[in-house]
This record gives C-alpha cells, structure tokens and sequence, in this order.
C-alpha cells in the first residue's frame, strides 16, 4: 500500500517528545513490510538545515487567518526515507527559531490555529496527489491534534483516501476560539458539537476523532483509559461514541538505536545472551563518576523525563528523603520543564550531594547511559498513553518502577512472587499514586536486588521483551488493511 504519514515533528530532523520517535520509527518498520511509506512535516528552520537536495515539486495558493498564502510542496532527501521526505514550506508560519509549538518563554506561539491549518490543508491537497509525481496514497495516516483537520479536509474529497488519526496524548488538543475558526474560513456546517465545536471554541484534536475512519492511541490499555471521565480530558463522551473505531496499538522502540549491545554512549557494552553484569557494572561506574555521587554497591536509580505533574516529579521528590534516610540508595535525574519542579530538585541536589544528582535539560549522551548505568528506572506517571523509557529501560537491563496506568500497565510485569517463578516478571508496578506507594514499591525492588541471584533473572527477563516496532507495524498493516 502506499501511505502518507503526517506529523508536526519526527526525529532526527525535530523532535520534542516520544511523537518524533514514533513517527521516525513507524514508517521504516512499515516499509519493511513492503508498503511505500513518505512522510510530510511541516519546513521548520531547524528541518531545512537538517536535510539535503531539496527540490521544490510545486505550489498551492490556500487560505489562512484572512490571508492566502503561497505554499511550496519540497522534496528532500535523507539518508533514512530516501528521497521520501516532503516539507511543506510556508516562511511566514514556520521559518522561526525553536520549538515548532511555544516561543521562548514557554507560551504558545500566537498563530498555531493558522499555522496548523494551514499545513493540514497543504496534506489534504497532497493526498490527491503529490505535484510532479503519480504517486497517491491508499492511506494517511495523522498524528496528534497539528493534524486532527487533515481528515476533516479529505472527508470532503470524493474519491479519497482512507484516514487513521493517532493520538498520542489526549491532554493537549489543539483548542482554538470560534474567532480563529471564522478567521480561517472554515467550513461553516463544522461548527457543531457533532464536529468540531468543543466547549464554546474549536478542537483540533476533536476533529481528527470524528471525521478520521479510525481512530488509534498509543497502547490498549490507555484506549479503554480515555473513555472515562478520569483519563478522557472530557473527551470521554466523543470517545466512548466511537466505539470499534477506535482501538490501541502499543508503541514499539528503535532497536538500533537503543541497544547495549552497540551502544557508543557507554563505557562498555552487553547483551542478555552474554555475561553481561561487569560490563553494566562498569557503566554504572562511569555514570556514578560523571554525577558526582558516591560509588560502591548502593544501587543507582534513575529518572529521564520532563518535570510535569503527568510523570509523577513531585511524587519523587517528595520520597526522596525518607528513601535516603533509610536506604544506601542513590539517584540521578535527567529532565526539564516546570520552574518550581527544577527548583525543587536542584535544592535536594545541593541538600543530598553525594546522593542525588540533577540535570536540568535533555542530554541524548546522558540518557544512554542513565538507562545502561542504573539499577532501577523510576517512572511514577499519573497517566502515560504508552512511554518509551520503561521500554528503554526493559531493553538495557534495568527493571522500571512504574504506576499502573497505560502503555506502562501493558509492557512492565510485577516482580510478584509467582512472576518472579515463572520468569515472567521484568519491573516493580504501584496501583496508588502518592508518594508512600511509589516508596513502597522501589523498597521491595531494593529486597530483590539484595539477591543477586534473583535480580539477575529478573533482569535478564527485562532484556529478553519483544519491544521492536515489528508486531505493532503488523498490526497498524492489518488495520490499514481492513
């Protein structure tokens, strides 16, 4: 089949969170298969100077907020998607510095109704084909609110193709005032709880569920999660009317580039097939160094992630105490994001100095080797659509200690006693979310790891998951298929 994925961000050209890695992973796997997959993102600055041979295939004149702008359909070429890469061009929109959704001082930029409605219009006129080819996709297949018009916009097509709509995290939806909607010209009838409206403006996000032919989210468990007023952001009504349109399909991982076993980040690498302890040993040698923290036989728990209530920061920082007063252990925290979490943690961190090292910001070297390095990987979420980290974690041999919520409930088995017998446990789960649980469980994981023996197993359980994109990309195949 021939299928066209679009997305605001995909790694490596942009990437702010786990969307990127799934969006550059997912067509290579499906390519695999044998499917024609070509990606479209928007021309970000930072996308131009990452790619190659740009070609322009074309242009189209389409309507913004009041204004038409003159939009290029570029060709580029990467050495991962060949020459399968389209940018849709539009300066005024996307040429700027920094983060393709907020400014520098962390606020939205002013014009993402228009930005991205612009750019789900520029995919919609490509699905009927790309300028300068006769290339037509069986297939679109959206991600996340930046796109949720997309379907909107083919619904209007006849003939056209099919569309599936992922959302990859129900919290941010795309939510515009009735303003915008009018400003870009959109088509009146849409206006309508039964469409777009949402709450006295209008929903990207909601747009994308109604008018797509199926809807996915990033693991099973968080599918049945967002029907309920707890998960659904009061989305849960929409959802629920769905029903077999919608369904979850867990996320798969890089297996090239998270892999120990040739990993450039590390001191040492392994594998699970091999002896692998002194050579993670020596990584968490080497990563203890680095942060400035006492060496020996303490184990080292780790924490990679952005500082937000969703991954349950303030519940470690509230433990953290009451962990190093009656335990040897020690912890390093990689992340960014609310002032008043990093605030925190840095004032731990200067209270605990041999004991918790903090690093605000993202360091790609540095969470290589968090995940080889640790003995434990933290991962308290309050809710989690499916994680990556946890699957990272699983790979490199470091059990997670995760909530039970999502995508986390669907890939972590608790070390229970039977689990542990029939080597099926591969992590340490918590069912309520306060701080006094997620204490509770990383104590009993500390238990285990005080038997060497017992721990290997658990570890080498972890390290044996099928966690590749291969079973999920069979999956999305048979449901483009149907």
């Amino acid at each position: 089949m021939n299928i066209l994925f679009a997305a605001s961000e995909a790694f490596p050209f942009i990437k702010t969170g786990g969307l990127g890695d799934v969006v550059h992973s997912l067509p290579l796997a499906l390519n695999r298969l044998g499917h024609d997959v070509r990606l479209v993102l928007p021309a970000y600055r930072d996308v131009l100077a990452s790619v190659d041979a740009l070609v322009e295939l074309g242009f189209w004149d389409l309507p913004g907020a009041s204004v038409t702008h003159r939009v290029r359909v570029l060709q580029a070429h990467h050495e991962g998607l060949a020459d399968y890469l389209y940018l849709i061009d539009v300066p005024s929109l996307f040429d700027r510095a920094g983060n393709p959704y907020v400014h520098s001082d962390g606020f939205n930029w002013p014009d993402n109704a228009e930005r991205f409605t612009v750019f789900s219009r520029a995919v919609a006129q490509m699905a009927k084909g790309i300028p300068g080819t006769d290339w037509h996709p069986d297939v679109v297949h959206c991600h996340d609110w930046q796109t949720g018009l997309v379907p909107a916009f083919l619904s209007m097509f006849h003939p056209r193709p099919k569309t599936v709509f992922t959302i990859h995290n129900l919290a941010y939806d795309g939510h515009f005032s009735h303003d915008d909607f009018t400003r870009l010209a959109l088509p009146p009838e849409w206006w309508s709880p039964e469409y777009v409206e949402f709450y006295g403006g209008f929903s990207m996000l909601k747009a994308g569920m109604v008018f797509a032919d199926h809807v996915t989210t990033v693991s099973p468990t968080y599918a049945r999660e967002i029907c309920t007023p707890e998960f659904g952001y009061r989305f849960e009504g929409v959802l629920q009317s769905l029903g077999d349109k919608l369904s979850g399909i867990l996320n798969g991982i890089d297996l090239d580039i998270w892999n120990p076993a040739s990993d450039e980040h590390l001191k040492q690498t392994y594998q699970a097939d091999q002896p692998w302890c002194k050579a993670k040993l020596a990584n968490k040698n080497a990563l203890l160094k680095k942060a400035g923290l006492v060496s020996g036989k303490a184990p080292l728990l780790g924490f990679i992630g952005r500082l937000v209530e969703q991954k349950g920061v303030d519940l470690i920082a509230e433990m953290l105490p009451a962990l190093f007063k009656t335990t040897d252990a020690v912890m390093i925290i990689l992340g960014s994001g609310h002032m008043s979490y990093e605030t925190e943690l840095v004032t731990l961190a200067e209270k605990y100095p041999t004991r918790l090292h903090v690093h605000i910001g993202y360091s790609e070297d540095l969470a290589h080797q968090i995940e080889a390095g640790c003995d434990l990987f933290v991962m308290p979420s309050r809710f989690e659509p499916c994680g990556l980290n946890q699957m990272y974690s699983l790979r490199y041999g470091t059990p997670p200690v995760v909530n039970f919520t999502g995508g986390l409930a669907d890939t972590v088995t608790d070390a229970s006693t039977m689990a542990l017998t029939e080597k099926t446990a591969n992590g340490f789960v918590f069912h309520d979310v306060n701080a006094d649980a997620l204490l509770a469980a990383i104590r009993r994981a500390l238990s285990i790891y005080g038997k060497p023996a017992q721990w290997q197993s658990l570890c080498e359980t972890a390290m044996r998951q099928e966690l590749g994109w291969e079973n999920s990309a069979k999956k999305y195949q048979a449901l483009y298929k149907k």
